[in-house]
């Protein structure tokens, strides 16, 4: 009989408890043991939810307090000695890693894979000592069990751990010195009972030397010997492992297989033929792990027939395409999403139900019809709907032309008028767009929604705001100035609310990093812009100053990546029709008076595919819509773009061809190294922003650090194309430590000003 497994839970809380335990524990509101307390409750009720929906194999280990690629760095040791001397029993140093000192920056942060889920990056220096402790999986183990609940532990690999990792040329060298200490894990949880162990090596499915690959099967050999009776259980996801990938595995036969078929169904047949004369069980996953759409049954039924019928269904196990960290916790309570669209929704609740859907249709043919009719029911009316197909946006698609993607004239010829309106100094100072998200500013948005208070009065207040946020500006001496976003909630939702084609959730909350969650719009149809959704704002704020006010927009490939998006056409074709409504909002702000606007595209290098061979189709689409979005605007209008933690280095070429006069990123955590894409075999011809001081950490940046890096930036760029920002939007942090920081950063600046160039 095949069985279901889970590959990983949500771990924020259903009403994003884990955040508010987080930051009060933080705050200093509450004391470790209630934090722990609430984690302790969190995956109890991870564990009745699956054992409810009568899963087969449970996972443990996967629920985190910050991120899981941390706790498995901590877990083995591997903390960078500029730390210092840190207390691996203490959570609060732990935290020390994720949230830095007054004196130490934190962990590097980036994109995990392609989704937009926040890691931690671990630092490996070359005589790094690893001493593993099991605490994190053995102490949820035990409380499984004494639930009832015999739970698989889930530890990230040694492989991918060591290539998510900084700090070494050739990250693997370590390999050898860390197996052992993972060897000590797998010893430590089978005596704590586990009778599996799923080890995710997701770095296998990317593209891989064959060097690498025999580094890891030696690994897994080892830890293997190391197991003695305890099953191995290796996971794959978001990509395909390629037929001599699966040949190497079939070697190693490890108890189970998962594969990722939602994202590559077409590495299911490969691996059938490498795994046939096997012992190997193999994880089939076909609901999807990353999206909230219903699965079509008879599609996933597809691929489990197939495997049952070259292994038989004692050596099939039926599952999600990965963690279910990536999707919120159950469409039920989304009563206020449209009543036909709604029933297409299945979050991890209704995800765990279609997984004991299929695996009651595999167990009884003679009833699959009658099982499988609800399914097949829903799938059909979302094809057919008139709600996922608008004939006008499509006719506009349609009529487009090469000449619509390009500006009217090239950057050198836009520098010269865009300096002559803007008359900005050297290094120009502003911010990225938003300003600290206050509890007023929450509640009066709750008292809207909750009609405790009046569209005027809201409005009246979120001026009021926007006029705090305009004067701080002008007593900082900031050379261009930003509204501060008061009125969104969300860089992307905020947009999607005022589009036609989308639907969005009350409580569908997702993990974005830490204590930080998103609530992404669910793109279920054409999309359109029915009307101007940001130029009344704008209008107001230029209207409380004579300094250039910057018109903030989100650019359409990071609408698209932000949320859940339509599976029911290609992406490319989703992402063009956003362009043209953000167009249509570009033109809107410039015929407004708007000298600049940016068109942020934080989300642009995390959508590049993880293979190489698919890369160059996806980034001319992507780079293609943000010039669509940007193209009519005058050469006198500057335009500007914003970019979130990325390694730039794979796409410098098509980041060029964005043709945006200003680009802004994240850098201070790297300390300026990501520049060396800008300058290395190629030179960025445009103006750019590197981020000073990371808006991710509580912690204020000196002078003498900014100004230091503004050095080092200006080393790689030189002064004349520079220009002062902070890493990101700064939302997420108060004004206790807004107003210092940005304070350092203007005298940084200035100093660095009144130095002589580099």
């Amino acid at each position: 009989m095949a069985r279901t497994a889970l590959l990983g839970l949500p771990r924020i809380g259903p009403d994003r408890e884990l955040k508010f335990a987080l930051e009060a524990c933080w705050a200093g509101h509450t004391v470790e043991a209630e934090l722990a307390e609430t984690a302790r409750g969190l995956r109890a009720a991870n564990w009745k939810l699956a054992t409810a929906a009568g899963i087969d194999v449970i996972p443990c280990g996967d629920f985190s307090l910050y991120d899981h690629v941390l706790d498995t760095a901590w877990a083995l040791g591997a903390i960078p000695s500029r730390f210092g001397a840190l207390d691996r029993e203490s959570v609060a140093d732990y935290f020390v890693l994720a949230r830095g000192t007054a004196d130490e920056r934190p962990l590097e942060m980036t994109k995990w894979f392609d989704t937009n889920y926040h890691y931690l990056v671990p630092e490996l220096e070359p005589d790094m000592r690893f001493e593993p402790r099991a605490d994190h999986w053995t102490g949820p183990l035990r409380e499984a069990a004494e639930l009832g609940v015999q739970a698989r532990p889930v530890v990230l690999g040694p492989l991918s751990l060591l290539l998510l990792s900084k700090g070494l040329a050739r990250p693997l060298d370590l390999l050898e010195d860390l197996v052992p200490a993972y060897a000590g894990l797998l010893n430590a949880l089978s005596a704590a009972g586990a009778t599996e162990i799923q080890i995710d090596e997701p770095c296998l499915a990317l593209d891989r030397a064959p060097w690498e690959l025999v580094a890891f099967a030696n690994a897994w050999r080892a830890l293997t010997d190391a197991a003695g009776g305890t099953e191995l259980c290796l996971a794959t996801y978001f990509a395909s492992l390629d037929p001599d990938v699966l040949e190497r595995l079939a070697t190693l036969a490890p108890a189970e297989l998962h594969l990722d078929l939602v994202r590559a169904p077409g590495q299911l047949g490969p691996a059938l033929e490498a795994f046939a004369d096997t012992p190997t069980r193999l994880s089939l996953g076909v609901i999807d792990g990353r999206n909230v759409w219903i699965a079509d049954p008879d599609l996933a039924l597809d691929r489990i027939d197939a495997a049952i019928t070259a292994l038989g269904s004692e050596r099939v196990t039926i599952a999600p395409s990965c963690s279910l960290l990536h999707v919120p916790y159950e469409a039920a309570r989304e009563e206020g999403i449209e009543r036909e669209v709604r029933p297409w929704l299945a979050f991890c609740v209704e995800k765990l139900e279609e997984l004991r859907t299929l695996v009651t249709a595999v167990g009884s043919d003679a009833d699959r019809e009658e099982v499988l009719a609800d399914g097949r029911a829903i799938v059909s009316a979302r094809r057919t709907s008139s709600q996922t197909n608008e004939p006008a946006v499509r006719e506009r698609v349609g009529a487009l032309s090469v000449a619509d993607y390009d500006r009217p004239s090239p950057f050198e010829e836009r520098r010269p008028l865009q300096a002559e309106r803007l008359g900005l100094p050297e290094l120009p100072t502003t911010t990225i767009g938003s300003y600290p998200q206050t509890e007023a500013i929450r509640t009066a948005r709750r008292e809207l929604r909750e009609g405790k208070l009046d569209r005027s009065s809201y409005l009246q207040f979120i001026r009021s705001q926007v006029d705090e946020v305009v004067a701080f500006q002008e007593e900082l001496g900031l050379d261009v100035f930003v509204h501060g976003e008061p009125e969104r909630n969300d860089m992307v939702e905020y947009f999607g609310q005022q589009l036609a084609g989308f639907a969005f959730s009350a409580h569908g909350w997702v993990q974005s990093y830490g204590s930080r969650c998103v609530k992404p719009p669910i793109l279920f149809g054409d999309v359109s812009r029915p009307t101007a959704m940001t130029v009344d704002w704008w209008r107001y704020a230029q209207s409380r100053t004579a300094k250039p006010m910057k018109g903030m927009l989100t650019g359409p490939v990071t609408i698209l990546q932000w949320s859940f998006v339509r599976d029911d056409q290609p992406r490319s074709e989703t992402c063009t029709q956003i362009a043209l409504a953000i167009q249509d909002e570009v033109l809107d702000l410039e015929a407004a008076g708007a000298p600049i606007v940016q068109v942020d595209e934080a989300a642009l290098r995390e959508g590049l595919p993880l293979r190489a061979a698919e890369r160059d189709d996806y980034v001319r689409w992507a780079v293609d819509c943000f010039r669509l979005a940007t193209a009519p605007a005058r050469p006198d209008t500057q335009i500007h773009t914003h970019m979130c933690y990325s390694e730039f280095n794979e796409m410098i070429e098509h980041i060029i061809r964005l043709d945006a006069d200003v680009l802004s990123i994240e850098a201070s955590r790297s300390r300026m190294d990501v520049l060396d894409a800008f300058t290395d075999g190629v030179t960025y011809p445009n103006e750019i922003g590197p981020g000073i001081y990371d808006i991710h950490s509580p912690r204020v940046p000196s002078i003498e650090e900014i100004e230091g890096l503004l050095e080092l930036a200006e080393r790689r760029i030189g002064r004349d194309r520079l220009w002062v920002n902070p890493d990101c939007g700064l939302k997420t942090r108060t004004w206790k430590e807004v107003r210092p920081a940005l304070e350092n950063m203007v005298a940084a600046a200035e100093r660095r000003r009144a130095a002589v160039a580099v």
